[in-house]
């Protein structure tokens, strides 16, 4: 019976959402073509294709910092009760802080992190 409110307002969200989706395609202004179709680089012509592979360490640099932006949000409410949770958050901060040390290693040792 309790969660009948939990499932109303997940509802309620959607509705929201698709009320605000719908309201904006119908009020929005959409004029497609001419200039708007064009890749837009600084002002500038562009020269050569608008479409070129990227190489993936981009994308992996992008993930690790990420993940270890991620363990800073983390580690900041650990930080701020951290008397209260004595020697057994201690060792779990710890554990947490391994395990991403691990996956650092890791992706050191695949080259995730070589730039060349």
């Amino acid at each position: 019976m309790d969660y009948i409110l939990v499932f109303v307002i997940i509802g309620l969200a959607f509705v929201m959402v698709a009320a605000s989706l719908i309201i904006s395609r119908i009020l929005a202004p959409y004029h497609p073509g001419g200039m708007k179709n064009t890749t837009y680089e600084s002002g500038q012509k562009t020269i050569g294709p608008s479409w070129i592979q990227f190489n993936v360490g981009y994308y992996l640099i992008g993930l690790l910092f990420l993940i270890f932006d991620v363990e800073a949000a983390f580690l900041f409410p650990g930080a701020v009760v951290f008397r209260s949770v004595g020697l057994a958050g201690l060792i779990e901060i710890g554990i947490f802080i391994f395990i991403l040390f691990l996956g650092l290693i890791y992706a050191w040792k695949k080259g995730v992190i070589n730039w060349v």
